[in-house]
């Protein structure tokens, strides 16, 4: 007889990567249930996004074959619960806020964040997203809402609260939404942030594991606002390979580094890394130079997170109002997920000591 002992013994010997611990000591493993020979499981990950899950899985499947018995069926059940900073205080029911974040406009940073979103949210993740790029809002355009207009809703203490508009699995919200599209919006800077304030904390955001925030280029007043006043889990850098994209990088880099602000920088994303024609799929043109984003990455002791090519599909998605990650066909797809993976492996390690990916 298959005891419940002898497969949890087994599973000791499966050990997380990232922290150098069994999954038994890191309290993954649950409801370990035994029929004859037939093995069933849960695995439970800290992210639906762990890049590791296949690998985890089949080790723990060999585990019970080789420690307890070879000829047992084992059927393991993969689960996730998000986990979020161990010093979180406020925003108790948004677990994990992500900045993305570029050192200049132009760089496809809201294509990097809303691409993220829907991967996260295509695994099961609960996402959010806002758009603080206060000037130059691209979230109604990228999600297909231009022209739309959130409700809201009054408490039992008769706060009014706006209720983000929900598209594609994500609760959005973005100041494009409350301004005339055509129309600038001349805020100084205590204005910029208080609005981008309200959009935190007066907004109806329910339980959410990940709400990125795509930031205004540069290192401003809506970025101290932010990293100052809410809990954050973590900064994706995008930037393309060229000098002067990376010379802006840099210090938005470093100012998530310094003392006042010590942001974890997740990693680094480089954009526009490569042209491949159509008719010449193989072919790979560096137009903006080569590997400037994994240097910059190297440099400053962060992770690099992945390449994402050059190509019209991209910008066709997003002027659509259909992200191109949605398209599961499409090799882009692909690079957003693996990103994504990575960097929800990244905010799981930073967020508790013992975790999992």
């Amino acid at each position: 007889m298959i005891t419940t002992e002898q497969v949890l013994s087994a599973l000791r010997n499966v050990e997380d990567p990232d922290l150098k611990k069994d999954l038994v000591t890191l309290n993954m493993i649950k409801d370990v249930k035994i029929e004859d020979n037939k093995v069933a499981f849960t695995l439970e990950l800290t992210t639906p996004a762990c890049p590791m899950k296949e690998m985890l899985k089949n080790a723990c499947t060999n585990a019970v074959k080789h420690f307890v018995a070879a000829d047992a069926e084992v059927n393991i059940n993969i689960t996730s619960r998000v986990t979020k900073p161990v010093d979180t205080t406020q925003l108790n029911a948004i677990k994990n806020i992500i900045l993305v974040s570029s050192g200049k406009g132009g760089v496809g940073k809201s294509t990097v964040a809303s691409n993220l979103a829907v991967t996260l949210a295509a695994q099961g993740a609960k996402v959010g997203l806002i758009d603080a790029d206060i000037y130059g809002p691209s979230v109604p355009i990228m999600f297909g809402l231009v022209g739309a207009k959130p409700s809201a809703r009054e408490t039992e203490d008769g706060k009014t609260l706006i209720l983000p508009i929900e598209k594609y699995g994500i609760k959005l919200l973005s100041l494009g939404f409350f301004a005339d599209p055509d129309q600038p919006v001349p805020w100084r800077g205590p204005m910029a942030s208080n609005a981008i304030k309200q959009l935190f904390n007066d907004a109806d955001w329910g339980e959410l594991d990940y709400l990125f925030v795509d930031l205004p280029p540069g290192t401003g007043d809506i970025h101290i606002t932010i990293t100052q006043s809410f809990p954050i889990a973590g900064a994706v850098i995008v930037t393309t390979p060229q000098q002067v994209a990376l010379a802006d990088t840099r210090k938005g880099l470093a100012m998530f580094q310094m003392p006042s602000i010590n942001i974890p920088v997740l990693g680094v994303v480089e954009n526009m890394s490569y042209f491949t024609p159509a008719e010449l799929p193989e072919n790979k043109y560096y137009i903006f130079g080569k590997d400037g984003g994994k240097e910059l990455a190297t440099k400053y002791n962060v992770p690099f997170l992945g390449e994402i090519p050059l190509v019209q599909s991209i910008t066709a998605a997003g002027d659509n109002g259909e992200p191109i990650a949605m398209d599961e066909t499409s090799p882009l797809a692909q690079a957003f997920k693996e990103i994504a993976g990575k960097m929800a492996q990244q905010i799981s390690i930073n967020n508790v000591q013992p975790a999992n990916c």
